[in-house]
């Protein structure tokens, strides 16, 4: 398995009978209804809509989600496990890590009673797709930069803007959209919406977007043209509440994508060691060679300092002592390595190592937006420089 490649023992919290039962259950599922599809996801762009419903019939979608509301009741190292599974399987476009760590939780915390009972069992069940739309053309990191506006038009809401970058967005039938209640109030002035598409007009999916690498994640644009809302689609009981709710679940976000930048690590590694103990030049093994041993000693060391890291924040966030500066911590400093990791694996496979046939050249492809999506890892460096 690819996870003996570091040889960092499971913590406590992840080494439970219960989490290892849904682990394997992960990766039974992406081994079965994801790997034989991957390539074609890729030319696609896309990931099959089906995938959705069979995850959920078979339990894997929103695992953290309360069991009243039709989730298994688990928490983060179930995520933890689901992202780790999923990211090193290779199956990184399949946007259900965001629908489950990310989209999921704004519900179970901060949606009333009425909206918990609505969405959640159509979420957990993959009725619904999940998105999250915060970034715009003008305003990507910049959460206060929002131009998204929604105006109180009856006993709702009319909503205007656009929105671009968006993962799941070729897809996703539930949006939160991240919009201006009131422009002049800042910060203050942000209120998040719960959008079920099939149930409104003036909403429009733009192109799926022609990026450099995440290939079949269906990233697009969104635009909304005097889409009216009722009031019951505002998450949280008055407006001007998004801004702080985005701020508390932010440094869940970032943690996912620095555990994945630790999957894809190993998977980096693991594809690089076999490869270099079967590619001879000179009459020997490229492994043999005292330069790839120093170059993976050193690869080994940093994924492994990584991975505990990640570890380490985890193990926060299910105590609920997981702040904002340390996950920023993590999700800068993780996908830096993983880009430098993943570069140097690149050149230890030579010619063939920038081939898309190998499997290293779509991660060097994948891995760059780690280090913009969740917030730039500038962004992470002055939320870090502030507990200074």
């Amino acid at each position: 398995m690819t996870a003996q490649v570091l040889n960092v023992p499971r913590p406590e919290w992840l080494d439970q009978e219960d989490v290892n039962i849904f682990e394997d259950a992960v990766r039974g599922f992406v081994e079965k209804e994801c790997l034989p599809h991957t390539d074609r996801w890729e030319k696609e762009g896309i990931v099959d809509r089906d995938v959705w419903t069979k995850a959920g019939e078979a339990g894997l979608l929103c695992p953290s989600c309360p069991e009243e509301y039709g989730g298994a009741g688990g928490n983060w190292a179930h995520d933890y496990a689901f992202h780790m599974a999923t990211t090193e399987a290779g199956v990184e476009g399949w946007g259900a890590s965001l629908h489950n760590s990310i989209v999921g939780p704004y519900v179970w915390h901060y949606g009333s009673e009425e909206q918990k009972k609505k969405i959640l069992p159509k979420l957990v069940s993959g009725e619904y797709v999940g998105a999250i739309a915060m970034s715009e053309p003008g305003a990507g990191s910049d959460l206060q930069g929002v131009k998204t506006t929604a105006v109180k038009d009856g006993n709702g809401y009319r909503i205007n803007g656009s929105k671009t970058f968006i993962t799941n967005g070729g897809t996703a039938n539930f949006i939160i959209v991240v919009a201006k209640t009131d422009p002049k109030a800042g910060a203050k002035g942000t209120t998040l919406f719960m959008v079920e598409t099939d149930e409104v007009e003036g909403f429009r999916r733009g192109r799926n977007l022609d990026k450099v690498g995440m290939k079949s994640q269906d990233t697009a644009e969104l635009f909304f043209e005097d889409m009216w809302v009722p009031a019951e689609a505002r998450l949280g009981q008055e407006e001007g509440q998004g801004f702080i709710q985005l701020m508390e679940q932010l440094p869940q976000e970032r943690l996912q994508i620095a555990v994945q930048g630790v999957a894809m690590m190993k998977r980096a590694l693991k594809e690089t060691i076999a490869y270099v103990k079967e590619r001879k030049a000179f009459g020997k093994a490229i492994l043999d060679f005292q330069n790839t041993q120093f170059k993976l000693a050193e690869l080994k060391t940093k994924a492994t300092i990584a991975e505990v890291f990640t570890q380490h924040c985890s193990d926060l966030l299910i105590k609920g002592q997981l702040d904002a500066a340390t996950a920023s911590m993590a999700k800068y400093w993780v996908t830096d390595i993983q880009c430098e990791l993943i570069d140097e694996c690149v050149q230890l496979h030579g010619g063939y190592g920038y081939m898309n046939e190998y499997p290293i050249a779509r991660m060097f492809r994948d891995a760059r937006v780690q280090r913009i999506y969740g917030g730039t890892n500038e962004i992470m460096k002055l939320l870090i420089a502030r507990t200074l």
